[in-house]
């Protein structure tokens, strides 16, 4: 079920959901703000939430309109692409064989088959830069899995228009955004211990606060450093499109650590 918060032209998607706590969200690319509610609640007390955050959704919304956004990939030799932060040209060789892709200090080199389109060297890149952090995730999950006293069940690498990482507590299962194989290593460990730490504690209150502060005491730096890199460039069809990312039906997300939070 979902209804519509009208707050002086300030307009707020409402769903029910079987849920115990209230998530508010604002999303790209314009500021969408919906809010995520127990069935039960009434929808006066909502409005009241919600005019209680007015000043925390009004500077997500400048945050947004300033998210530096990188722009459309064209798939062209010299264009910019990125890998663990560092910037690579791209260089891309035709041969009618497999698609691959190879690196040397300065070059991202993408071989493809003659006549490929853009839409498929994306995939095949996308495909790469899934299996790179899928690569990574090992090492730092044995690393602050034990320091945590948390286990991980399933973990998801997908691609994701709206936030960088997401947790589903009542399953264990993280989900992280792909892209995160682009920005800097310590960027990715900053997502994985807060995803690990909302099966500690599944909100954001006072509590998660300290247990970041305790373990990773430089997350805030590390939350700020992330939200200055560009974000991948997206064809927003309509506001339909900025509900997209939402966890598979194993349950709903606890969590969802949103692009500029």
């Amino acid at each position: 079920m979902q209804d519509v918060l009208d707050l002086g032209g300030l307009q707020v998607e409402v769903t029910r959901k079987a849920i115990k706590h209230v998530h508010l969200s604002v999303l790209p690319p314009d500021g969408l703000v919906r809010v995520a509610a127990p069935q039960s609640m009434a929808l006066d007390t909502l409005r009241l939430f919600v005019v209680a955050k007015l000043a925390w959704i009004r500077a997500q919304q400048r945050k947004l309109q300033a998210q530096a956004r990188e722009t459309p990939r064209e798939f062209l030799s010299k264009e910019s692409h990125f890998l663990w932060g560092k910037r690579y040209l791209l260089d891309i060789r035709h041969a009618d064989a497999t698609p691959a892709i190879s690196l040397t200090p300065r070059l991202l080199q993408l071989q493809v088959r003659p006549g490929t389109s853009p839409e498929r060297c994306a995939e095949v890149l996308e495909a790469w830069y899934r299996q790179q952090l899928r690569a990574a995730l090992p090492a730092l999950l044995s690393r602050w899995e034990p320091l945590l006293g948390v286990k991980a069940g399933r973990v998801f690498v997908q691609r994701m228009k709206t936030r960088w990482g997401s947790c589903t507590p009542a399953t264990r299962a993280l989900r992280l955004n792909t892209d995160l194989a682009r920005k800097p290593p310590e960027c990715l460990e900053y997502i994985v211990v807060h995803e690990l730490m909302h099966l500690l504690e599944p909100t954001h209150n006072a509590r998660f606060v300290a247990l970041m502060d305790l373990h990773l005491p430089h997350w805030q730096q590390l939350r700020a450093r992330l939200n200055r890199l560009p974000v991948r460039h997206e064809v927003w069809g309509d506001r339909a499109a900025a509900r997209a990312d939402r966890p598979p039906a194993d349950g709903p997300s606890q969590d969802a650590c949103h692009f500029a939070p």
